[in-house]
């Protein structure tokens, strides 16, 4: 059954969303032996993930992708809560504003991620 532009959009962006997914996180991680120590474990409990932490920026910023699927941001917030550190997932900035279509894949990237 050939698809419509619609599901052809839909698969598509699914398709980019959930293989090769990357979640943004503001962290108090200021140490980066702390960090080298997050990522080891980060990395040794979930093998699809690469991750890195930013410790120059204002957000302490830690970047973690996933080849393989989604990012489960609730494991990563955990497991740094367990050793000591506060994490939360920044949201996205975008602001959809040059067609239509962007506005419709906007809406689309909200329903597929609550």
């Amino acid at each position: 059954m050939p698809y419509g532009p619609v599901e052809q959009w839909l698969n598509r962006s699914t398709w980019v969303k959930y293989n090769n997914m990357v979640e943004v996180f503001k962290t108090d991680v200021s140490n980066g032996e702390a960090a080298k120590l997050l990522l080891l474990q980060i990395h040794e409990n979930f093998k699809s993930y690469k991750a890195n932490f930013d410790l120059e920026d204002c957000d302490l910023i830690l970047r973690v992708q996933c080849s393989e699927g989604l990012v489960c941001a609730l494991s990563i917030i955990e497991l740094l809560k367990r050793n000591g550190f506060h994490a939360e997932v920044l949201p996205d900035d975008f602001q959809p504003h040059l067609s239509s279509d962007l506005h419709f894949s906007a809406l689309i990237r909200t329903i597929l991620t609550e």
